[in-house]
């Protein structure tokens, strides 16, 4: 089973020099990612998994080396925005 990740619908979030901003209406939270972390939230309007998110950021910043790493930011990044109640998770087969 695969875990993919999408937006909740209750979000505001707008770019502003190279940072987004990420406003959830609901809980009256501001939300500060950089840009690998806005190209990561702008793939989120649709369903993403940690490895389609990791395999963006590579293409991106032509990353070749230390893809691993790029993987476990992408898991901690994912479970940051989860505990701020900014995305969800479904599990698919």
């Amino acid at each position: 089973m695969m875990t993919h990740f999408i937006q909740k619908g209750n979000v505001e979030a707008t770019e502003l020099d190279g940072e987004w901003i990420i406003l959830d209406t609901e809980q009256y939270t501001i939300t500060k990612l950089n840009g690998a972390g806005g190209l990561c939230w702008s793939l989120l309007h649709k369903m993403q998994t940690i490895d389609t998110l990791t395999n963006s950021l590579v293409e991106e910043y032509k990353v070749v080396q230390n893809k691993e790493q790029i993987q476990q930011d992408v898991e901690e990044f994912l479970s940051n925005l989860t505990q701020c109640g900014l995305i969800e998770h479904v599990n698919r087969p």
